[in-house]
């Protein structure tokens, strides 16, 4: 048999056997089936939403299941291990299965389906959706989706999260189709992007998390050797080489530094506690000059250079007089001369108003001479006809009297009979 054959049987044999577990274990509600081959055998794992009944009082039931398996499909040693659905609202095939129940039981396809999409929400599902086709309301088939949530229909997406469920409503009209679709409540999208934090990418890798404010454990000392060319002293065999002396550190002039440019500090500014701006030295002249122009002292030359330090006076310094305020001259107000008003414009005379037209009286219209009245035409005379003469009466004919027949009298009937009989016994 060649490969490909031989792949496509045992697919249909596994199909077949889906199949009859199915219908086999629809009371218990059926959850899915996986079927392995192992060494010892053939293992198929059923999961369903009530595993008692299937394994059945002392486990009389699942024997009798595993022997029709072995005597119908032919599978080498098969071992059923029946597991119980965790969350069977998540799982489409025992979801598609009880739709399936309610509607044969009367439910509304509206209701029954919206319900069912309800639970499935509910129990923390991604997204669902609910087809249900065949005859729901009349003769006519007809297609109902019931959705919500995230669907996908292609893709990896589709066949890494996406669940599906079929199941069959029998009722008399005919059969209904229900086909359930659950995407997985742990599903990550395409497009849903997480980024890792500090601690988690430490975790990932093994390694420990800092722990601030906490002092990091101290290290083992480690033996410093050094080599003998440093100390000119060779090692012995197993003895550790005498440490060269520490070199002493030669204390750093901070003139010497490159400190940069020069900042001029101001006493406004250490207490404002603002910003020290970089002042050039240039500035720090003219400020000076400011400062001494307002003290009272008079600034030297920007020419001259400062040879020798200034010595101030040991005299109090005198304090500059107030100044004598000189009332400022202001000019007399001129006077206001009142400016006589302007004069009204001349109205204009009032326009006269044009004469009435006189309205001459028309004659009236002189009325039409009525028509001569029409001579109506003279009766014509009604000739009375004669009457015409009655038509002469025919005398009426003689009919012949009919002869009334002659009554029979009693005596001629029996003598009629005896006649007839002695004839009769004659012949």
């Amino acid at each position: 048999m060649a490969s490909e054959r031989k792949f496509i049987t045992e697919n249909i044999r596994r199909a077949l056997l889906k199949e009859y577990i199915r219908k086999e274990t629809e009371r218990a509600g059926f959850g899915g089936l996986d079927i392995q081959r192992t060494p010892m055998g053939t293992r198929i794992i059923l999961t369903a939403e009530r595993p008692g009944m299937i394994i059945g009082r002392k486990g009389s039931t699942i024997k009798e299941l595993t022997d029709n398996i072995e005597h119908k499909f032919k599978f080498d040693n098969p071992r059923i291990e029946v597991q119980e659905d965790p969350d069977p609202a998540l799982n489409p095939d025992i979801m598609a299965q009880k739709l399936a129940s309610a509607l044969e039981r009367g439910w509304h396809f509206r209701r029954a389906g919206h319900s069912t999409v309800r639970r499935i929400m509910d129990a923390g599902a991604r997204g669902c959706q609910v087809v249900i086709s065949g005859k729901l309301t009349g003769e006519r088939h007809r297609t109902e989706k019931f959705r919500e949530g995230h669907v996908k229909y292609c893709g990896e997406t589709k066949k890494q999260w996406m669940k599906m469920g079929f199941a069959i409503a029998k009722k008399k009209p005919g059969v209904i189709g229900i086909k359930v679709q659950i995407m997985d409540k742990n599903a990550r999208l395409p497009d849903e992007v997480h980024i890792l934090t500090v601690e988690e990418k430490l975790k990932m890798d093994g390694k420990s998390i800092p722990i601030p404010g906490a002092e990091p454990a101290p290290a083992a000392p480690a033996a410093e050797t050094t080599p003998a060319t440093e100390t000119g002293i060779p090692a012995a065999d197993g003895q550790a080489a005498p440490q060269a002396p520490a070199k002493p550190h030669k204390p750093v002039d901070i003139a010497e530094t490159d400190v940069g440019p020069t900042f001029a500090i101001d006493e406004k500014d250490i207490k404002d506690k603002k910003k020290l701006p970089i002042v050039s030295k240039k500035k720090e002249k003219r400020r000076e000059k400011v400062a001494k122009l307002k003290e009272g002292e008079t600034p030297e030359d920007e020419g001259e250079e400062e040879t020798a330090p200034e010595v101030k006076p040991t005299e109090p310094a005198l304090k500059p007089k107030p100044e004598t305020k000189v009332p400022e001259h202001r000019p007399a107000p001129t006077p206001q001369v009142e400016k006589p008003p302007a004069p009204k414009p001349a109205t204009a005379p009032p326009v006269p108003k044009p004469a009435p037209t006189p309205q001459v009286e028309r004659p009236p219209a002189p009325k039409p001479a009525a028509a001569p009245p029409v001579p109506k035409p003279a009766p014509t005379p009604q000739v009375e006809k004669p009457p015409a003469p009655a038509p002469e009466a025919k005398p009426a004919e003689a009919k012949p009297a009919e002869p009334k027949p002659a009554e029979k009298k009693k005596g001629d009937d029996l003598d009629d009979l005896l006649n007839k009989l002695e004839s009769d016994l004659k012949s």
